[in-house]
């Protein structure tokens, strides 16, 4: 299918790229907080089409990925370093009181020719020091799909709520 098709073109250039920079010194991250009126278009772009491809076609999850709640979040960006135009990390925050009575991390996500160099770790580390920066004292909450409950357990999350299905993936409610 066609789906499959684009799905393997994204695979292959995501691999290339990963060789490449595994022949080079280890990438670094620059990292980019703003609100939504904050973002360029050429960020805000780069933000999307991450989410899309991570969650919709590698993750092959239908569902709607623009809800109307990226105008109310922080996005946290983490760039290539060494190339500006490449993003690597991406999550979005929302203040205490916005989605839940904690701040919120979602839409966690590295890119596929990022992984195995830690920035999921550097990402969720950058993640709550922006929101102990921003909302000092808050919890923060998380829907985190069942499979990473461990991942986020290293950083002291505890889950708080059975497995529940979401989009057609199990998820976990978990606070720190």
């Amino acid at each position: 299918s066609i789906r499959r098709q684009r799905q393997m073109c994204i695979r292959d250039r995501h691999a290339r790229l990963r060789q490449i920079m595994r022949k080079t010194a280890t990438p670094t991250i620059r990292w980019q907080w703003a609100t939504f009126d904050e973002l360029s278009g050429t960020a805000l772009y780069a933000a999307l089409r991450a989410r899309q491809d991570v969650f919709v076609l590698e993750q092959q999850c239908l569902y709607a990925d623009i809800d109307g709640d990226d105008q109310r979040a922080f996005h946290l960006l983490g760039w290539n370093a060494a190339d500006d135009t490449q993003l690597f990390a991406y999550l979005r925050c929302f203040a205490p009181g916005d989605k839940y009575p904690e701040a919120a991390l979602g839409r966690v996500l590295t890119t596929q020719p990022a992984r195995g160099f830690g920035f999921g770790k550097q990402l969720l580390t950058e993640g709550m020091r922006r929101v102990e920066q921003h909302f000092p004292g808050s919890a923060i909450r998380i829907s985190a799909q069942e499979h990473l409950q461990r991942f986020y357990a290293g950083f002291g999350f505890q889950a708080v709520s059975e497995m529940y299905m979401e989009d057609g993936i199990p998820h976990i409610e978990m606070l720190r």
